[in-house]
């Protein structure tokens, strides 16, 4: 269970990576809970899948874009998340920063190094968030493993009347010795765990 919890972790930092290749398949539909729509599809030469998360956000689109994406506004973040440094920050541009991740023993901590850029549409204003790993910000440690193959991404589109449309989607390989079919079970509940915890946050009031 606690490394289904380090998976979760892994997918649910808030943030995303670049689109992925116009080969990739077809999102296939999984489930519906909550009111969120689950997808996942096969990464094009990879055994592991991607996921994709699709809900309505029912709180002020100001609220949605301070909380996702504002690498500043980590007090959210799974507490396996040991250690957060950010490396820059320009609000509501781009950020980079480096994460720690506490893995269940025996399975070896991880790593990740990330770039984020914010971009927002000033006549829809639907905004976007994507980012990426990066390297030679944060020397690698012998008693860590390096995510190195890493996407996520939110579309955030304000819907009128303090309702926001958002899809998340993402992609990590942990590295290591993570059984394939785990992630593969992990992903399809990690988008509702993340999606019903911002919901969750903004409106509960």
């Amino acid at each position: 269970m606690r490394q289904f919890l380090f998976l979760f972790v892994l997918l649910f930092i808030p943030i995303l990576v670049f689109p992925t290749s116009v080969a990739a398949q077809a999102w296939t539909f999984i489930k519906e809970k909550d009111g969120i729509k689950i997808y996942t599809r096969k990464e094009p030469g990879k055994s592991l899948k991607a996921f994709k998360g699709v809900a309505d956000i029912h709180a002020p689109v100001e609220k949605v874009y301070n909380l996702i994406g504002n690498v500043k506004n980590t007090q959210w973040w799974d507490k396996n998340v040991k250690e957060i440094k950010v490396l820059y920050y320009e609000k509501e541009v781009r950020s980079q920063y480096y994460v720690v991740y506490d893995a269940p023993w025996p399975v070896t901590d991880r790593d990740l190094c990330v770039e984020a850029l914010i971009t927002t549409d000033p006549v829809t204003r639907i905004r976007t968030i994507n980012a990426k790993p990066i390297s030679g910000m944060v020397p690698e440690r012998p008693d860590l493993i390096r995510i190195k193959d890493y996407w996520q991404s939110w579309y955030l589109e304000p819907e009128g009347n303090d309702l926001v449309h958002v899809v998340l989607q993402g992609y990590v390989d942990p590295g290591g010795s993570v059984p394939d079919w785990i992630y593969n079970m992990v992903i399809t509940e990690t988008p509702i765990k993340v999606i019903r915890g911002v919901k969750q946050r903004l409106e509960k009031h």
